[in-house]
């Protein structure tokens, strides 16, 4: 397989696919609170479009597809699309992030169907908390969500914390403690100014080594070597724990300088970082016809203009139009 180098030296064989921007949940650093303008039928990327793009893409050299969103299990079709990657010569691992509402009734069927690993987003362990953090979501239908993920294999299963100042900083150590008594990999991420309306302020940031630092009261946290499928997340773990714990750092810590990743939106824009609205529109070239030579041209032009680090600790930074829900988790 071929493998694409960037233009600072670093391989990028990870591909996030959003499929859509509608979700089941408002979270409150996601989107506000009555929502956001939704893509039509006809803007957002077809499965077997984002099929073809996939197919392409492993030319270039991608090997890892996470799928995301909004919320990816809200979309109709999903069992059936998550085989058709599974069946891509050349994907290595296929995963996805998921709020967990609806995955009580899908874990099986997208296990069968290929998808190899899961994250769950869980900010509160909380009930009230969660249902005021989410604007309506019920932490129940989450834990079952989990518990049939891992009666149907998926193993380890990942807890995504979004760790915000005044908001659910005082559950650090109850996640803390879920590793300790479930195999699962808690994961504790910074706060981020993604968008123009998911109320980042300095003020509610909270870096991961405060974090670290905070769970050091449970017992050392002892360092865990890096693996293929920990990405970004520096991972630890607790004496005598059956889970890990996890640390990304994107913001105190950045990890640009390894950064492995491309992302596709929902209505085809295929974004180089996170941080940044320079986008190449792919849906467009597809529905002009292209051919998969002139598509592999185009993306591998796009990895060529990956900038070097992202700019959001500078006090000039200008932070990204679209917010998490159009990119994609």
């Amino acid at each position: 397989m071929v493998q694409l180098i960037d233009s600072y030296n670093r391989p990028i064989n990870y591909l996030r696919i959003s499929i859509t921007d509608r979700c089941n949940l408002r979270c409150m650093y996601c989107m506000p609170k009555d929502g956001v303008s939704l893509l039509g039928h006809d803007d957002i990327l077809r499965y077997e479009e984002i099929v073809r793009v996939a197919h392409v893409a492993v030319t270039t050299g991608i090997s890892k597809i996470r799928i995301t969103g909004g919320e990816p299990l809200v979309r109709k079709g999903i069992v059936d699309f998550v085989a058709a990657l599974a069946d891509i010569d050349g994907i290595q691992d296929l995963s996805m992030t998921t709020n967990g509402i609806l995955l009580h009734a899908d874990a099986v069927a997208l296990r069968r169907a290929g998808l190899k690993r899961l994250n769950i987003s869980l900010d509160s362990l909380n009930p009230e908390k969660y249902t005021m953090i989410t604007r309506g979501g019920d932490i129940n239908q989450v834990f079952a969500g989990i518990d049939k993920a891992q009666e149907a294999g998926f193993s380890p299963i990942k807890i995504n914390v979004v760790a915000i100042r005044g908001t659910n900083d005082d559950e650090i150590l109850s996640f803390a403690r879920l590793s300790m008594d479930r195999e699962v990999h808690i994961r504790f991420i910074e706060y981020m100014p993604v968008g123009m309306e998911n109320g980042w302020k300095k003020e509610r940031f909270i870096s991961c080594t405060e974090i670290q630092n905070r769970i050091e009261e449970l017992g050392h946290l002892s360092a865990l070597p890096s693996d293929n499928g920990s990405g970004p997340a520096q991972m630890y773990k607790i004496k005598g724990a059956k889970g890990r714990i996890g640390f990304i750092s994107s913001l105190s810590n950045h990890f640009c300088s390894t950064c492995n990743r491309l992302r596709l939106t929902p209505d085809g824009k295929l974004r180089t970082c996170l941080f940044s609205d320079a986008e190449t529109d792919l849906k467009a070239f597809l529905r002009q016809g292209c051919s998969d030579a002139e598509l592999e041209h185009i993306i591998t032009d796009a990895i060529l203009t990956k900038p070097q680090k992202h700019h959001a600790t500078e006090p000039v930074f200008k932070k990204c139009v679209r917010g998490m829900s159009a990119i994609g988790g």
